[in-house]
């Protein structure tokens, strides 16, 4: 993996060198800054607002997913928040037009022209929330068992954890489903597609420096940071972000970077951005298409890399502490299901396929699901998964 990490690096830096004009005279360069900062006159031209309050919006979703008084009109009207309506503690999310629903399974690559898929998406996080009001929020004080959803408690007095009749979470489905379906879908197959990027005149207005009306940037500044936004929108200060700020694709970043095997993906992909949206400024769309490629690539890796995780630790778990076991097959139910948002760098498609997700979705809740899971079955779940990304079941697994 570290292999594929430099030699996108290589592709990075060769970018940063010098380039010609048509008749070979005018030597032009793109240089990054040391931070993602970006002003005209005097003013910044980085904005992702809508991105941060999405977040936010999200991670009062899945808390709500996990106070059993709550109704399922309650939770369904956060995920597809109306403006001005109250379903958040925080004044100005429910002031917002932004909702978390909206943009699941939205992107223009993969589903404006494929809008039952984006429907059916859709319904499975409505269903997700259907599922834990009704079937889970019941037996809040049962203790669960085979065929029986309720409360399984981690060994040695930890955490209680609250699953369906095959020991699934839905919170966990829920959260790590809207890595793929909101964060990753929005950025690699939406803000940094060259059909969102290039739409309309934003070509020709961002070479002539012509901004959006009342604004400081560009059309096309702002969609290169609006895909910012989903990665690093949490972050108290982006221009030098922590990582882990939020339970979003920031942590599993955070998370994959701190792997040795993975080290190296975390600046790869910021300095991608950055160098991406110097080119933006200079108006070298060769260069921001480079850097594109880049990030939808080593984005695409984070869901796999945890969902091998979370396969191998949960079959670790298997017989000897269920609690844990189910928790961890339940983060990786959600990060598989997360895989068919991902991009193959310089293709139209995902490593996997809403169908090819959905079988592998089938295997694990066959039967009583959890319950009955094998240990082979997950192996080869997690070794199909390295393979097609090109990294070792083992190397993901630590």
């Amino acid at each position: 993996m570290k292999k594929v990490l430099l030699s996108l690096f290589v592709v990075s830096a060769l970018f940063q060198s010098c380039s010609n004009d048509d008749d070979g005279n005018v030597e032009t360069k793109v240089t990054a800054p040391s931070t993602y900062e970006f002003t005209r006159e005097g003013n910044s031209t980085v904005s992702y607002s809508g991105q941060t309050t999405r977040i936010k919006m999200a991670e009062e979703v899945v808390t709500a997913l996990k106070v059993e008084t709550n109704t399922e009109a309650t939770i369904d009207a956060m995920f597809a928040h109306i403006e001005n309506a109250n379903d958040f503690s925080d004044a100005d999310l429910n002031a917002s037009d932004k909702s978390v629903r909206s943009k699941v399974a939205a992107s223009t690559d993969y589903f404006s022209a494929n809008t039952t898929e984006a429907n059916e998406i859709k319904a499975d996080f409505d269903t997700w929330i259907e599922e834990q009001v009704n079937d889970v929020f019941p037996s809040w004080s049962v203790t669960a068992e085979v065929g029986v959803a309720g409360a399984l408690q981690q060994s040695g007095g930890g955490t209680v954890r609250y699953i369906n009749a095959k020991g699934l979470e839905y919170n966990q489905a829920f959260a790590k489903g809207l890595i793929g379906g909101l964060m990753i879908d929005q950025i690699v197959n939406n803000y940094l597609s060259p059909a969102v990027l290039d739409a309309g005149s934003n070509v020709e207005n961002n070479t002539n420096g012509v901004l959006e009306e009342g604004k400081s940037y560009t059309t096309m500044e702002h969609k290169w940071d609006e895909a910012f936004g989903y990665l690093y929108g949490a972050e108290a200060v982006a221009t030098n972000p922590v990582l882990g700020v939020d339970q979003f694709l920031n942590e599993y970043l955070d998370r994959v970077e701190a792997d040795e095997d993975f080290t190296g993906i975390a600046s790869t992909i910021y300095d991608a951005f950055k160098l991406g949206r110097a080119a933006i400024v200079a108006g070298e769309y060769d260069v921001r298409d480079a850097q594109a490629e880049i990030i939808k690539g080593n984005i695409s890796v984070i869901p796999a890399v945890r969902a091998v995780y979370y396969l191998q630790s949960g079959k670790n778990k298997l017989g000897v502490d269920d609690a844990s076991a189910f928790h961890a097959l339940s983060e990786a139910y959600g990060f598989i299901y997360s895989l068919q948002f991902t991009r193959k760098p310089n293709t139209t498609v995902p490593y996997f396929t809403k169908t090819e997700v959905d079988a592998y979705l089938a295997q694990l809740m066959e039967g009583n699901g959890f319950w009955d899971i094998t240990e082979e079955t997950l192996d080869t779940m997690s070794d199909e998964i390295s393979e097609a990304f090109g990294f070792t079941t083992e190397a993901a697994a630590n």
